[in-house]
């Protein structure tokens, strides 16, 4: 491997610079073993490396301990709640079980409720259902999708007609003026839900939530957090918080078996319109009327994802028997590395929200001069086995916000990334900008992707047309 000492003199070479290289940080070994760390994926030159996933902000690769867990208890599923054998009183037992796991890594109150969902955007949706009617939302424009749509009544949308109104605040300059513009709209008129996201998917950036709470709290609204990249980043906890809900994905938390969670407080969970109607929601039904359970049954109809909230709850409980700031220390050494490498790049701009925000998640987009992003993370892994996201997010707005309304590239670190991944990045990146793509490069489609490529399909079935299909993937529309 070339080493970063290496790196930075390659950056001189763009620069025209003296770049003293930063110590060897943590993050030189994975924090915790994940599955597929050691595929490897061709390159168009004929070679093939190990992949560098650094996109583990839209979806990280499973624990090895969820999958060892989902392979011990599948001999064990059968149906769940209604079924009188044996096996499927296991299931039932080990589905709530789960349930009470993930309650218990995001510090849930006595009195609070997890409903298993699919992810965050479908447990932030349930939430937009359960708001009292007339019930005025706040949002920041700072905002992924997941937590932007959902609180936008629109004619003919999912809650048009409910009364609600969506208020959404335009970011201020400042991490302090923010604060200040949140405390002064929840003055300025009653709300009953703020809610922001615990993290950005952009920049890693949040506003501090001991703060935010404190504001909210005090003006009478409950507050939401979208804890997608925060869940799995950083110790989080509803009791010492006061945060009253916290949506986040299993994807996103090494468990990627479609499930994800909605915990928080009880009463409108268990009074607000069903998610889904359907059987398991209900105690009785006839012609005339419905009779419904309460949360969190009530929002669980048909069949739930038994191994889906097993896996969850799994890459909980192991996440949470990380030793004390360990997790935090991995991620924030990889960031403090890759955001120092491509500082030293000339043309690369980091993106950030907020000159005074701390904290940051190991998540990181940047722009490289006024190369298009789409050929950037396409050079990237076609030369370079890497892994990055490109586009703008789910977070259009926000871009907007960053002058990059075009889109960027995204790098995002997990568990399973080491210095090697982040120094391998930094290299492609100044290698790019010394002597350019070394493969010609096309749109297809709105997706860039090698001319001719000639690269092997990896023998897994269903692989025969990769190529179309990643075209037909990522078009404009699909920006993610």
């Amino acid at each position: 491997m070339t080493s970063i000492t290496e790196l930075f003199a390659c950056a001189d070479e763009v620069t025209g610079t003296a770049t003293s290289a930063p110590a060897a940080p943590r993050g030189e070994a994975p924090l915790l073993p994940v599955v597929g760390a050691s595929t490897t994926v061709p390159l168009v030159d004929g070679t093939s490396r190990t992949y560098a996933n650094l996109d583990c902000a839209a979806s990280a690769p499973a624990l090895e301990a969820v999958t060892a867990r989902i392979s011990e208890v599948l001999p064990l599923y059968a149906s769940v709640h209604r079924g009188a054998g044996y096996l499927s009183q296991v299931s039932t037992a080990l589905y709530e079980t789960s349930r009470e796991a993930v309650a218990r890594f995001v510090g849930a109150r006595p009195d609070d409720v997890a409903v298993i969902t699919r992810n965050t955007t479908d447990s932030l949706n349930l939430l937009a259902g359960v708001v009292p009617a007339g019930g005025a939302v706040l949002v920041l424009d700072v905002e992924h999708h997941a937590n932007l749509l959902p609180w936008v009544q629109r004619s003919g949308g999912a809650h048009a007609g409910t009364g609600r109104v969506a208020t959404i605040l335009p970011l201020e300059p400042t991490v302090a003026a923010t604060l200040d513009a949140l405390r002064a709209e929840l003055a300025r008129r009653p709300y009953a839900l703020l809610t922001l996201t615990g993290a950005s998917n952009v920049t890693g950036e949040a506003l501090p939530l001991d703060r935010v709470v404190e504001i909210a709290h005090a003006a009478g609204a409950r507050v939401a957090v979208d804890g997608a990249q925060l869940v799995p980043h950083r110790g989080f906890s509803l009791a010492a918080s006061g945060v009253d809900y916290v949506a986040f994905s299993g994807h996103k938390t090494y468990a990627p078996f479609g499930a994800g969670a909605l915990v928080g407080r009880r009463d409108w969970l268990d009074t607000g319109t069903p998610y889904l109607a359907g059987g398991g929601a209900v105690r009785d039904v006839r012609a005339d009327r419905t009779v419904w359970q309460p949360a969190p049954a009530r929002h669980e109809a048909g069949s739930p994802n038994v191994l889906g909230a097993i896996a969850l709850a799994q890459a909980c409980d192991t996440l949470a028997a990380l030793p004390a700031g360990a997790l935090e220390a991995h991620e924030q050494a990889l960031r403090t590395r890759l955001v120092a490498g491509l500082e030293a790049l000339d043309g690369v701009r980091v993106a950030r929200i907020w000159p005074d925000s701390v904290d940051p998640v190991g998540v990181v987009t940047f722009v490289v001069g006024d190369l298009n992003p789409g050929l950037v993370a396409a050079y990237l892994s076609a030369e370079h086995g890497i892994g990055v996201r490109d586009g703008r997010f789910c977070a259009h707005p926000l871009l907007a916000h960053l002058g990059a309304s075009n889109g960027a590239v995204r790098a995002s670190v997990g568990v399973g990334t080491t210095a090697e991944h982040v120094d391998r990045l930094l290299l492609a990146l100044a290698d790019l900008l010394r002597r350019g793509a070394q493969a010609e490069y096309e749109v297809v489609d709105g997706c860039w992707s090698v001319v001719d490529d000639t690269r092997p399909l990896i023998e897994v079935a269903g692989l025969d047309h990769l190529a179309a299909t990643a075209a037909a993937a990522c078009g404009p529309a699909l920006d993610d």
